[in-house]
This record gives structure tokens, C-alpha cells and sequence, in this order.
């Protein structure tokens, strides 16, 4: 009976331990997670995977964007831009494997001041993964945004005084000079160039003009300085153009009795422009009064009027400025302010119709109407109290030469150089306010 009880009881607990065993059901349950555990890893493959490559496009479109207004596309249009960005990323989003582009656009737009490039893109990648599980592929979306002020592109046209007066002595220790070695005509602070100083019996060493008399004294002149000026500006607008040698024209004209006289035409190449301004000199005539040995003009040789309407017939309808646009078109005007012509509307004349008073500045109103902007640059037109012509014909009017002139300027764009001023400073200055005032009206 013992024996039998010690049987049965190991019977119960066998069976206790059989149902208390789960071995199987651990079993069924690792192989009902295993399905969800496999989509996960998977999936994470599948998206770790397109994250890198979704990277990689917007790289891609960063360098796209970044094409349309890098240092060279700037200088060009808004359509060769876009065409580059989208070039761009056409060529390098190629090369990435399981990947379709179902769209990708660049668009490039200039404002009046900026460029912005904007590159947006729609792709589609294939799944190693998750299209056991109906997602074959993923979408990937992205935009990348470059945005860069844009270059102005700016015409200058140079009109210069080249009037006998212009010629006077640039310093104050010239002027001394060669008033103290033109006594015989009373004392000539102008190094006025003839082609016949004879007739006027100057007593000067050699029979010479007052022109050959400065440069035998070592005396510089103004418009020495201005060619010397002129040569310098162009020499910087050049350095400041960068990459882009469209950004700058130059046109050089001078002016005295007959309008225009063209030192050189419009042109980007600003090293020939440099190289023509040298040629920029004082007007020679024939003799006092005569302009040539057959035209007595009574050295009306000042025509301010006739040179700012054919100047505003050279320059074209100014743009924007932006590489999209025509070109901003900006005026320098340099002079002593003092008409000398024939003019039957002169408030005082002399010798009949001739004519000496301060500019008329109606062709500056006109062409600043068109949008063009006036930099002047006055150089003082001297006070001689030793001299009867200058006290009897300009000394009524001196207080309004400089005035007269600014109004000519456009708001900031005026600049008075005096006995020993530095013209070419003047010149730079006014450049660099041009070039500003050109990005601020765009």
C-alpha cells in the first residue's frame, strides 16, 4: 500500500510537472514576433538607406541652387542661371543607383537688388526590404534655396572740359610760376596752347606759347591732371569689375567750342579706354580770337549747351542695371562752370553775341529726367583781381559758378576741386558714390 501511495504521488507530480511545462507555447510565440521584428529591421534598413540618399540629393540641389549665383552666373541672365542649375543637378543626381526622378526644377528670378535660385525635387527609391510587404518604394522631397546681390552694370560717359581756361596752372606755386614769367602780357596763369603765338607777341623765350612755356617750367597744368585723372579711373573701374569685364563701359569725350570731341566711344575694354585718355589735352587755336587761321570766333570757345544735347543723344534709355536688364547709364561732367559761345540770349554781352556766364543747366534737368545720373565735378573757376577781362566779364557772376554747377549734380553726386585739390581723388570719389547710388536705385 506504501507502495502504491509512493506510486500514485509520483504519477500527480509528473503530471503537474507536464502541465506547468510552456516550452512549446515560447516556441509559437517567438515564431509569431519573429514576422513583426523582421518588417522592423528591415524597414529600418530601408529608411536608414533613404535618409542617405535623400542627403545626398539635397546636397545635390544645395550645389544646384549655389550654381545659378556663384561669382560667374551672377554676371549673366536669370535664364542662363537656371538652365546651369538645372544642368547641375540633372548630371550628379544621376549617378545615385535605385533612385528615379519623378520631377526636378530650378527656378531662378532677379529682383531689383538680388538673385534667388530656388531647386526643388521629387524622387522615387526602390525598397530591398519593406516590398516583401507591399512598400516597394519610398518618396523623397526636398528644396534647397542660394540667394546673392546682384553685379550693376553701369555705362560711363565722361564729358570733359577742355577749354582754353581749363589750362590754368594746377597749383598755387604754378600759378605763381608762370605769372611771374608771362610779365610782358601782365601776368598769364593760363598755359593757353596756339598754333601761331606770334601774332599775339606773348615775350616769351623763343617766340612759344604760354602751353610750351609751362611745360619748359616744369609747371603742370589741370588738364594734365585730368588726363592723368582719367587714366587712373579707369584703371580702377577695371580692378572693381571682378570676374565680370562687361561690368563697366567707358565712354571719353571732350568738349570746348563745337560740341564732342570722342577720346573713345563706349567700351568695355577699359585698358584701351586708359590708354586713350592719355590723348586728352587743351584745346589749341590758332591765335587770340581765331579759333583756325580762317575763323575768327572771337574765342568763344566754351559751348556747354551743344556738348550736353549731343551727349544725351549718345546715351541710350538707362535698364536696371542687373544682368537681366540694360545697363544704368551714369553722366560725368568735369569743368570750371564758364560758358564762352555766341548767344543772343546772354544778360551781358560783349564783342556783339559773345557770350560769358555761368552754364545753363536745362540739358542736366533733361537728362536727369531720363533716369540718368550727373556726377560734376567743378573745378574752381580762379578769382584774377589783377586781371581787367576777369574783372570787367566774370567777376559779376564768380558767387554763382559753383552753385550753378551743383544744381547740374544729382543729389550727392558734386565735387569742388580748388587750386592744389587732387582731381583723380575727386574722380574716385564720385565714382564710388555713382557705383552706390546705381545700387540703391535699382
Amino acid at each position: 500500500m506504501a507502495s502504491l501511495n509512493r506510486l500514485l504521488h509520483r504519477l500527480v507530480g509528473q503530471v503537474g510537472r507536464f502541465r506547468r511545462d510552456e516550452n512549446g507555447a515560447m516556441a509559437m510565440m517567438m515564431g509569431l514576433t519573429a514576422i513583426p521584428l523582421i518588417f522592423a529591421v528591415g524597414a529600418g534598413i530601408d529608411y536608414g538607406s533613404a535618409n542617405m540618399v535623400k542627403s545626398k540629393l539635397d546636397a545635390i540641389a544645395d550645389t544646384a541652387a549655389l550654381s545659378a549665383v556663384d561669382h560667374l552666373a551672377i554676371t549673366g541672365t536669370a535664364a542662363a542661371a537656371q538652365a546651369t542649375a538645372q544642368s547641375t543637378f540633372n548630371a550628379e543626381a544621376v549617378n545615385i543607383g535605385n533612385l528615379s526622378i519623378s520631377n526636378a526644377t530650378a527656378t531662378v528670378t532677379d529682383s531689383t537688388t538680388a538673385r534667388t535660385a530656388v531647386v526643388n525635387y521629387t524622387a522615387t527609391k526602390t525598397n530591398l526590404f519593406m516590398g516583401i510587404f507591399g512598400y516597394p518604394t519610398l518618396t523623397l522631397t526636398g528644396s534647397s534655396t542660394a540667394q546673392a546681390g546682384l553685379t550693376t552694370n553701369i555705362n560711363f560717359y565722361l564729358l570733359l572740359d577742355n577749354s582754353p581756361s581749363m589750362n590754368i596752372a594746377a597749383t598755387s606755386a604754378g600759378i605763381t610760376t608762370m605769372v611771374a614769367n608771362t610779365q610782358a602780357q601782365g601776368g598769364c596763369a593760363f598755359a593757353c596752347h596756339e598754333s601761331n603765338p606770334s601774332a599775339d607777341n606773348l615775350g616769351n623765350a623763343g617766340g612759344v606759347d604760354n602751353y610750351a612755356l609751362a611745360q619748359k617750367l616744369g609747371v603742370v597744368t589741370r588738364m594734365q591732371n585730368l588726363a592723368s585723372a582719367t587714366q587712373s579711373l579707369m584703371s580702377s573701374a577695371s580692378s572693381m569689375e571682378g570676374p565680370n569685364s562687361q561690368q563697366y563701359q567707358a565712354a571719353i569725350y571732350t568738349f570746348s567750342n563745337a560740341g564732342l570731341n570722342t577720346i573713345q566711344s563706349l567700351t568695355s575694354n577699359l585698358a584701351n579706354a586708359q590708354a586713350a585718355a592719355a590723348n586728352i589735352n587743351v584745346l589749341e587755336v590758332y591765335d587770340n580770337n581765331w579759333l583756325t587761321k580762317t575763323n575768327n570766333n572771337s574765342d568763344t570757345d566754351t559751348d556747354f549747351e551743344t556738348a550736353m544735347s549731343q551727349v544725351n543723344g549718345i546715351m541710350p534709355s538707362p535698364g536696371t542695371g542687373t544682368p537681366s536688364s540694360t545697363p544704368q547709364e551714369v553722366l560725368f561732367i568735369v569743368s570750371d562752370g564758364v560758358d564762352d559761345e555766341v548767344s543772343s540770349s546772354c544778360s551781358k554781352s560783349l564783342d556783339g553775341n559773345r557770350c560769358q556766364q555761368p552754364f545753363n543747366t536745362t540739358w542736366c534737368t533733361t537728362v536727369k529726367n531720363r533716369g540718368i545720373q550727373i556726377a560734376v565735378i567743378y573745378t574752381d573757376y580762379l578769382p584774377l583781381p589783377t586781371n581787367s577781362w576777369y574783372n570787367n566779364w566774370i567777376a559779376p557772376f564768380q558767387n554763382q559758378i559753383s552753385s550753378n554747377m551743383q544744381s547740374c549734380a544729382s543729389p550727392g553726386m558734386f565735387f569742388s576741386v580748388t587750386t592744389d585739390g587732387d582731381i583723380s581723388a575727386a574722380m574716385q570719389t564720385l565714382f564710388q558714390q555713382a557705383v552706390a547710388a546705381a545700387r540703391l536705385t535699382k
